[in-house]
Order: structure tokens, then sequence, then C-alpha cells
């Protein structure tokens, strides 16, 4: 079952999504060589639980931290320790907080100092794809039209989206229904209407779509060891446009 939240509600949503864009601003602002992924998940639960919320991940079907950090060619659900970030590594931090008994999400993938042209195209793409299924959410459109806007403009830059993992709807819960994936036709699956509340979460590689799953139990690699970004935005859908609400100080 879908469900669509009041205005109230959502202002609730925007609340938390603002404590995950600050979040994430700060690990910007931590992200450089020598530091280890622990502690920057040290530093984004000291920052949660200061602004009064709660890190939505840690626990969360035993997951051991508080923000997920996967390096390189790790797409998603990272667990942060020893790994000591290095000069031209990508960092993909995922950021989830419950605040006022709602929850948002987002995810950013940093670039440690320089990277090559191909490696920053890909952190463009990445985030143009976002942008790109933001756009679709709309009244009256479908979850299709968000998926095929995603994997259009992934494609045609001639990279790969990863099939075996999706978005989802998110609330007093941080998966709730619809399911989001990041491939598909335009005019399929649910219809949108205002007051749906959004995970919409490109994960895309470099090289092939196949992803691996490690003996953690955990973490998510592409199959080929090319690089992975993931982009993510909470996102409401109104009487007008699109409104996100995990903005504000998100790295630009």
């Amino acid at each position: 079952m879908i469900i669509r939240k009041s205005t109230k509600e959502i202002e609730a949503m925007a609340r938390a999504g603002r404590v995950v864009a600050e979040t994430l601003a700060l690990l910007g602002e931590s992200m450089r060589p020598g530091v280890t992924t622990h502690e920057l998940d040290e530093i984004a639960e000291e920052f949660i639980r200061s602004q009064g919320g709660a890190p939505t991940f840690k626990g969360y079907h035993g997951f051991p931290a508080s923000i997920c950090t996967s390096p390189n060619s790790m797409v998603v659900h990272g667990i942060p320790g020893g790994y000591r970030i290095q000069e031209g590594d990508l960092i993909s931090v995922d950021v989830g907080v419950t605040l006022e008994g709602f929850v948002a999400d987002s995810a950013y993938t940093f670039a440690v100092g320089e990277v090559d042209d191909e490696t920053q195209r890909l952190l463009e793409v990445g985030q143009t794809a976002l942008e790109a299924g933001i756009a679709e959410a709309r009244a009256g459109k479908h979850i299709g039209d968000i998926s095929a806007a995603v994997q259009k403009t992934t494609e045609e830059a001639g990279f790969s989206v990863v099939k075996s993992l999706v978005g989802h709807g998110i609330g007093r819960t941080m998966h709730e229904e619809p399911q989001i994936p990041n491939w598909g036709e335009p005019g399929r699956g649910p219809l949108l209407a205002p007051g749906m509340t959004l995970a919409i979460e490109p994960m895309i590689n470099a090289g092939s779509a196949d992803v691996v799953l490690a003996d953690d139990r955990w973490s998510i690699s592409t199959e080929d060891g090319s690089l992975s970004a993931h982009f993510e935005h909470t996102v409401a859908v109104t009487d007008a446009e699109p409104r996100i609400l995990t903005l504000a100080g998100v790295p630009v």
C-alpha cells in the first residue's frame, strides 16, 4: 500500500531532510586522504544526534553503523570501518535520519581530490540521471516515467544502471511502497499522486550492471570491478513541481 502524506507530515520529513543534507555537507568537508570511513561514521552520528535526530540505518536489520560508505567499485551498503580514504577515491555516502517520527534519506558520491575525466563524467551523469528522475515525479505521471528517465540518461552516456537494486517509498519507515527501479518503460507502474514521498536513487556503473554481495552480507560491488556512483534525494510529489526534501546544504 502506498502511503500518501499530509502537508504537515511532509514538513516533518523536510526537517529530517535538512539534517540529512547538512550531514552530507559536513562529511564532504571531512572527506580527505587519511581519514577512515569509521571516523566519518562517528562524525555523522554525533552531528545527527546533536540535531535531535537518530541515524536511521543504525541497527536496521542489524546494520552496525550510522551511515553507508562505499568506496570506488562498491555500489551501496558499505560498512564504515578501517578503510583509509586515498587521493582519487570515489566515496559514496548514504545517510538516513529519523526525526519527529519521519525518515529522510539521501546519498552523494564524493570525489577525493583530482579524478580523471571519465570518472568525473560518471559523477556528472549520475547527478543528471537523478535530476531527470526527479523531474518526472509529478502527479499524473507513473513510477515507470521516473525509471525510464534515469535509464535513458545513464545509458545514452555509455554507463549502466544497476537493475537488482531500487529506490523506494519513504515516510514513517525507511522503506515503503512503491519500489522505484532505475530502469523501465514510461507510463508503467503506480500512478503518482500528491502526498507520495519517494527516495529516488540512481546507482550507475562505469562498466557492467552486474553486482556481487560481499561476505559481510551488506556491501554490494560491481562484478567487474568498475567504478560506481550513487546519488539520491527524498522527493515529495505535489500539486505542482516535485519538492526535494533533502536539498539544503548538499554539495553542488
